[in-house]
């Protein structure tokens, strides 16, 4: 017959998931549904708690039960209910039938462990291959999703090769067996823009080849635009809005779809203020304030007036790799060379690149968590290398860090009331009670309540713990704040009220910014000045708008600008 009228993959058929504990039960998907044919990609799009990556464990049948328990609906697939299957059955399904790809390459393969031995013990455990047949059908893979020199990366351990080469050995490892399914929760989350670029086209292909049907898990919708067939958007988990790609990205019907959708930057178009996912769901009527070429270029003409914050004077910052008998070392790692820049107070200074490319490492050395090895760093004029032990103090309260994840800047043991007050402790700013009232007046000011000040970290989201790291950063006044990709790990809606922030609090405080991050849509957004780095090196250092729209640097224009639209 026609594939038209072929069977689905996988059909589910009104999921509902809950979570039971002693005093209540929570919903974690309520009458979800979906199919997907052979050859076809269905993208699960929704921010984090969504239910999205639950109901790709429902599928594997990875759900923790307890706490969880599938409560109604089915999951069809190959002539069974996978939701009623026995726990002996799986066996022949997950990892064989079904192939899944993890969020977290770094954490998903074991450390103690070669990578082409793990892809062997996968094929050895479904194929039942001997050894010299399984090494050679992983060598194969390897090729096929194309890992340079594969014999060689197969005695590697993971925390030997990069991000996306780990991600490509957890492809080898899911596709192994040939899946009818393939299941890709969050894949490119950790990745750099170009790396996620490249492993989409890699699993289109592989999809071509094996006929596949994939479900793709993902909170940023701008990324399945030109990879998935259909979209199914959730949120908290209910359906929003099922369609196929196009309909759903140029007529969405509901305001949630609209927001994901538009709360990301424009890279086309400079605004003040970024749409958030709240303005589309109680319709308000609020203005992007969008900024013309000759405001910007007027605000460029200002920030150069103003003084010098930050010189950085060829610097070199390098780690030592091997050392001799005698403990001299012989071979570095150059993560920083011959770095010159120069940041404007109010200025917000962008620094945009791949991992590795050295990005972190200036930040690092800036407010010295990294020593540096020649160059020199001037804050205000004077050189941070010779400052005397009372004028460092002064720099360490001047110059603050936002770090990426919000969930290990915070103590999970203290109150984010007492972590707000703690730098204003250590720098002996006001007193005892006048703490309290300005760590509550900064809570309030990043958009959360006096009564959160007693509470822990584990009390609240993501977003909710970035601003807490802003109001702790905000604490000691600042005049530098290094925002280390502050805003990477949060979902597209959140990340546009974290920007959103950023901006009032530059413009109220009078703040310069070190943005650092992979993203070009959020560093054009935010910065008056870009600098691209590649290979610890600065290669093109120009205005946010000239940068953009004429690049003179072969990365610039392939890596950090084209692969990022």
């Amino acid at each position: 017959m026609q594939d038209t009228i072929a069977k689905p993959i996988i059909e589910v058929n009104n999921l509902s998931i809950h979570f039971q504990s002693e005093n209540e039960v929570n919903i974690g998907t309520s009458n979800i549904s979906f199919s997907i044919n052979k050859n076809e990609t269905l993208a699960i799009v929704g921010e984090s708690g969504s239910g999205k990556s639950i109901s790709a464990l429902s599928i594997m049948g990875l759900l923790p039960m307890p706490p969880g328990i599938i409560h109604s609906g089915e999951i069809l697939f190959d002539e069974k209910d996978l939701a009623k299957i026995e726990k002996s059955d799986w066996s022949t399904i997950r990892g064989n039938k079904i192939g899944m790809i993890f969020q977290e390459p770094m954490t998903s393969l074991n450390p103690l462990k070669k990578c082409g031995e793990q892809v062997m013990e996968a094929i050895q455990l479904h194929q039942k291959n001997n050894k010299a047949d399984a090494y050679e059908q992983t060598i194969k893979l390897f090729e096929e999703v194309r890992l340079p020199e594969p014999e060689k990366l197969f005695e590697k351990y993971p925390h030997e090769i990069s991000g996306g080469q780990k991600q490509r050995v957890m492809i080898a490892m899911a596709i192994c067996c040939e899946p009818k399914l393939l299941i890709a929760d969050e894949p490119t989350t950790a990745l750099d823009v170009s790396v996620q670029r490249t492993i989409l086209d890699l699993l289109k292909e592989l999809q071509k080849k094996y006929g596949m049907a994939i479900l793709f898990i993902t909170h940023d919708l701008a990324m399945v635009q030109h990879f998935a067939d259909n979209v199914l958007v959730m949120q908290k988990g209910e359906m929003v809005e099922q369609g196929d790609t196009q309909t759903i990205f140029n007529d969405a019907t509901e305001a949630y779809t609209k927001g994901l959708i538009n709360c990301r930057p424009n890279v086309n178009e400079r605004v003040t203020y970024l749409k958030q996912v709240e303005d589309f769901i109680e319709e308000k009527n609020v203005d992007p304030q969008p900024i013309s070429p000759q405001a910007f270029e007027t605000r460029l003409a200002d920030i150069a007036k103003n003084e010098n914050i930050l010189e950085i004077k060829n610097l070199n910052t390098w780690y030592p790799l091997k050392q001799n008998f005698f403990g001299k070392t012989t071979h570095w790692f150059e993560a920083l060379n011959d770095v010159n820049l120069i940041v404007k107070k109010g200025e917000t200074l962008g620094i945009l690149g791949e991992s590795g490319c050295g990005k972190t490492t200036l930040g690092k050395t800036i407010i010295g968590l990294t020593d540096i090895t020649s160059g020199d760093i001037l804050y205000k004029g004077q050189s941070i290398k010779s400052i005397a032990k009372q004028e460092k103090l002064a720099y360490q309260k001047e110059v603050q860090i936002i770090f990426q994840d919000p969930y290990s800047s915070l103590n999970p043991r203290i109150a984010i009331g007492d972590a707000i007050k703690e730098p204003m402790d250590v720098h002996k700013l006001h007193n005892k009670n006048e703490r309290k009232a300005k760590a509550i007046e900064l809570l309030e000011k990043v958009g959360l309540k006096a009564e959160h000040y007693k509470r822990y970290p584990h009390e609240f989201s993501g977003g909710q713990r970035q601003r807490i790291c802003i109001a702790r950063a905000l604490a000691v006044e600042p005049e530098l704040i290094i925002c280390d990709e502050s805003v990477s790990a949060l979902d597209v809606s959140v990340q546009a009220q974290v920007l959103n922030l950023l901006v009032e609090l530059r413009k109220e405080f009078n703040l310069t910014y070190l943005f650092i991050s992979h993203d070009i849509g959020v560093v054009k957004h935010i910065s008056d000045r870009i600098a691209v780095m590649n290979a610890g090196s600065v290669v093109e250092y120009n205005n946010a708008e000239s940068l953009y729209n004429s690049p003179i640097n072969d990365y610039t224009k392939i890596d950090s600008v084209q692969k990022s639209v």
